[in-house]
């Protein structure tokens, strides 16, 4: 029996049919029907019948989400497709299909492709993190995904960041309500804004990396800001769960310095001697979501 994935999307929806190796038989995607829960529904079943039939087999199926499922009231919540907030997605899913389906959070199951068979693969201990235009995270645990009671293991970016300067408290306003949170600093966004304030240009966070790798000194400086402030976030990480791997994945993993002076920094901050955790960038790219969304059902099931 093979797996699908599904990676649900503001914009599109993508899936990918793995064998047991993990090699790619099928992989496809569709747009994502806007503001019509049921359309969505509709179209992920659809989906999963044409590839099965298309393979003249059954599949387990697993879904990638934005937000997660509510441990108390069974709903989908914190989506930022609206849509999908206080609704049974995972139920509705499995009544579509006729079968059990497993859902996580896009950065959890980004977490869990990494560690199955991505950059991270053969470490006991995995914290897989999303840099875009928001802040995700997962925790893997000897290839299991770790959930946690409240369905937020993982998720550091509404953490304050540590050890702040000055001119860092209290921080920006962040979408959840609290002010300077990870997510607020660490970001694309958040990269752009640094950079606005101390700088007075309106730059892209992509615009930023270019001016440095030119010379540029204002734009040298904001990078060096966020390194700092990276090493500190990703330090209180290693503090509380000591991962083996940290993999970085999103838009801002591009950036091939912080591999090197991230991990130089973060020792400054890491309550030991000696931080021997690995930073490496996502072998998976883009297609980590869709891909730890199939592996939500491991090899034996």
């Amino acid at each position: 029996m093979i797996r699908i994935g599904i990676d649900l999307g503001g914009t599109k929806i993508e899936a990918i049919a793995l064998d047991d190796s993990g090699s790619t038989l099928v992989r496809r995607r569709v747009d994502t029907p806007q503001n019509d829960y049921g359309a969505i529904v509709q179209s992920i079943t659809s989906l999963v019948v044409s590839i099965e039939k298309e393979q003249g087999t059954n599949a387990r199926v697993g879904v990638a989400t934005p937000g997660a499922i509510s441990p108390t009231s069974g709903l989908l919540r914190n989506s930022n497709s609206v849509c999908l907030n206080n609704k049974p997605l995972d139920k509705d899913l499995a009544a579509a299909l006729s079968r059990p389906i497993r859902l996580a959070n896009d950065a959890d199951c980004f977490a869990l492709s990494e560690a199955t068979d991505g950059a991270a693969v053969g470490a006991y201990s995995v914290f897989g993190v999303i840099v875009g235009t928001g802040i995700g995270g997962g925790v893997v645990i000897d290839g299991r995904l770790l959930h946690g009671p409240n369905a937020i293991a993982g998720e550091w970016g509404h953490n304050p960041l540590p050890w702040p300067a000055d001119e860092e408290r209290p921080g920006l306003d962040c979408y959840c309500g609290k002010k300077g949170c990870i997510e607020t600093f660490l970001s694309g966004p958040g990269l752009s804004i640094d950079h606005k304030f101390h700088a007075g240009e309106d730059l892209t966070a992509i615009e930023i990396i270019e001016r440095a790798g030119q010379g540029d000194i204002k734009a040298e400086c904001t990078l060096q800001r966020y390194e700092d402030r990276m090493a500190r976030a990703l330090a209180s990480v290693i503090n509380v769960i000591d991962p083996e791997v940290i993999v970085l994945g999103g838009g801002v993993s591009n950036i091939s310095r912080l591999y090197v002076n991230v991990p130089g920094l973060w020792g400054r901050y890491v309550f030991s001697d000696h931080a021997s955790t690995r930073l490496v960038q996502a072998r998976h790219g883009d297609s980590s979501g869709v891909r730890g969304a199939a592996w939500l059902w491991p090899c034996k099931y």
